[in-house]
């Protein structure tokens, strides 16, 4: 089981507002699957919560793989709140599950680790 959660890199944002939306991914995710897959949560969590950052050149990228990902394994795409360095509902990143780590997989092979 892992949780992979994917940034977009053409955007010139800080560590900390990458931090933050790493952590808001997190969550994202765990109550996604939570509210459907309980078991699969309570798998990760016991397993460590294994997470995986990669990274995407642009918007177009990101919303390819989200289009690609969600027909099988739970995704969600993060938009930014607006309050510092880029516009109110900028897409920052994508979280894809938890879930089982062939699943994912198969859609992130070979990805580049931010």
């Amino acid at each position: 089981m892992k949780q992979v959660i994917v940034f977009r890199s053409d955007l010139k944002i800080g560590k900390g507002k990458i931090a933050a939306h790493a952590a808001h991914a997190g969550i994202t995710g765990y109550e996604r699957v939570m509210s459907k897959k309980p078991a699969v949560v309570k798998e990760w969590l016991s397993e460590g919560q294994k997470k995986i950052v990669l990274r995407v050149k642009d918007e177009e990228e990101l919303v390819g793989l989200y289009e690609r990902v969600k027909r099988s394994v739970p995704a969600e795409l993060i938009r930014d709140a607006g309050h510092t360095q880029v516009e109110a509902g900028t897409l920052i990143c994508l979280v894809i599950g938890p879930w089982e780590d062939e699943d994912i997989d198969r859609f992130v092979e070979g990805m580049k680790l931010l």
